[in-house]
């Protein structure tokens, strides 16, 4: 949750920034103190100090204070433990899964469970009114848009992906209001994304970004998910990112077949079915 912080500071205005500098210097007290000490400490108004909650992917001051109590408490810690040249195969193993545990463990309670809310709205939205969902992805993250594509089309949904910038660009001005895209990415500063997104925004879609904290894409959609781990790109091409997106996609996928309901049943079982036939008995 303090990396989180840390990497949101500078897109913060500066009243922000002094309140989440609080947060960083003592982030116990924090949780404890009431706002009218908060404010006088970071020399800012009350309404601020629940702006800078708001603006670092929280519902507010007290979801805040409430995942930041439980980060520090439970001290779920995220130790990055890069890959050395001279491990033995044991060692790789333990580093690579502590890291993935230690990522959807920081994940679980930084997760801001309001933008999850209202980014499986829009997508059961979508469904429900027949109207697109486009994925966009480039590298490791277009394997997640073809991923999440897989999952939605299943619930009966007009979904594709798209990994191709020229593609992207193309698709995203055929879009239109009631229509959704997701734009994955890892860095959150890829040029071809950014413009499909901006296109996309234009068109009227509702646009989902799932990207890191303070980056260039996080505050070019409407619905920010946040997924921040720094990784060692010059050690390692970013696994853990891309499982944290794949994670990300399962939980909407989820929300939204729920959401759906028994409407959906019929068609998973002819689906499974007819797939019957594709496999040795």
């Amino acid at each position: 949750m303090l990396d989180r912080i840390k990497a949101c500071l500078p897109s913060l205005a500066p009243a922000e920034q002094r309140v989440g500098q609080l947060v960083l210097a003592d982030p116990r007290a924090f949780a404890n103190l009431p706002v009218t000490e908060l404010a006088d400490r970071a020399h800012v108004s009350k309404p601020t100090v629940v702006r800078f909650c708001r603006s670092v992917g929280y519902d507010g001051l007290s979801d805040f204070k409430l995942k930041l109590a439980g980060s520090v408490s439970e001290g779920v810690p995220f130790i990055h433990r890069s890959v050395d040249a001279d491990d033995k195969t044991s060692d790789i193993a333990v580093k690579v899964i502590d890291n993935t545990v230690a990522a959807f463990l920081k994940y679980r309670n930084d997760a801001s469970s309001f933008a999850l809310e209202n980014a499986a709205k829009a997508l059961a939205a979508t469904q429900k009114t027949k109207h697109r969902i486009e994925f966009y992805g480039v590298g490791n993250s277009g394997i997640v848009a073809q991923d999440a594509q897989h999952k939605f089309f299943r619930l009966g949904v007009n979904a594709i992906a798209y990994s191709d910038g020229h593609m992207q660009v193309m698709s995203a001005s055929m879009l239109q209001p009631g229509d959704c895209a997701v734009i994955i990415s890892n860095s959150g500063r890829t040029r071809d994304l950014m413009d499909a997104c901006d296109i996309a925004r234009k068109q009227g879609a509702t646009t989902i970004v799932i990207t890191a904290s303070g980056s260039p894409l996080a505050s070019a959609g409407h619905i920010h998910l946040t997924a921040d781990h720094p990784e060692g790109y010059d050690k390692y091409s970013p696994m853990v990112s891309r499982l944290l997106h794949l994670l990300i996609i399962d939980i909407l996928a989820t929300t939204v077949a729920l959401r759906i309901g028994e409407a959906l049943q019929p068609a998973l079982r002819d689906m499974k079915k007819n797939l019957s036939s594709k496999r040795y008995t």
